[in-house]
């Protein structure tokens, strides 16, 4: 057996529980586009490109509304902002890769994907950064088959599922209720809450998350001043 066969397989083994999480959850994907009017071949390109979960969820219920691009631009960039910092935490793994490895390592680096290649312990007898990408291109064509296998069998089934418009609404209150549990302090969750209510109140439903968002992004500006201030002042004493 050859050093990039024990490669191959030990990283399937380690990202295999995500595949099929990602081949699940991207069929759902791709049959949520199906449903909002669009053919399999969107998903597909789409999952390929953006490859970002949430934020293909988020840009696909915005297609079909008011065109809005900086509405598209900014919820990308904040949603996905967190990929920063993954690529941030990687750079000591990822430091012996050629310069086209550790750019595909950083564009396929999302949330389980990082998760598995921070916490693997590999063996010394294999190349890491192999397996490293191994992992990363095993999930990342993972999710493209699923977007493609949900708009596929929607579009060759004619299924339209009712109530699956629902499904991104969903996912979002998850999210938030998972964070919200693991918070010590609710006030940022709530402050969020609040802004996001009153915006909609005051501009419309057409303009609120252009607003929204940048509310939060000046609420937590101040935030993050006042607790760095707290802290050298701190240090002075």
């Amino acid at each position: 057996m050859t050093a990039n066969q024990t490669e191959l397989s030990f990283a399937f083994k380690k990202a295999f529980p995500v595949m099929i999480g990602y081949l699940v959850l991207a069929a759902g994907y791709g049959l949520y586009m199906h449903n909002l009017g669009f053919s399999f071949w969107f998903p597909t390109i789409m999952a390929a490109v953006i490859y970002g979960g949430s934020v293909e969820f988020i840009v696909a219920s915005l297609l079909v509304t008011r065109f809005a691009p900086w509405n598209v631009i900014l919820v990308t960039l904040v949603v996905g902002f967190r990929q920063f910092f993954y690529s941030l935490a990687m750079l000591d793994k990822y430091r012996h890769a050629p310069r086209w490895q550790r750019l595909l390592l950083i564009f396929g680096e999302s949330d389980e994907t990082f998760s598995v290649n921070y916490s693997l312990t590999i063996p010394e007898n294999l190349n890491a950064e192999l397996v490293y990408s191994y992992v990363t291109v095993f999930n990342y064509f993972s999710w493209i088959a699923g977007a493609f296998l949900g708009g596929f069998s929607g579009h060759l089934l004619g299924l339209q599922i009712k109530g699956l418009d629902f499904m991104m609404t969903a996912l979002f209150i998850v999210l938030f209720l998972e964070q919200f549990l693991k918070e010590q302090n609710h006030l940022s969750s709530i402050s969020g809450l609040l802004i996001t209510a009153i915006s909609l109140l005051l501009v419309g439903e057409n303009y609120f998350l252009l607003v929204t968002l940048g509310l939060l992004v000046i609420e937590y500006g101040i935030k993050y001043y006042l607790e760095q201030k707290q802290v050298f002042h701190h240090d002075i004493d």
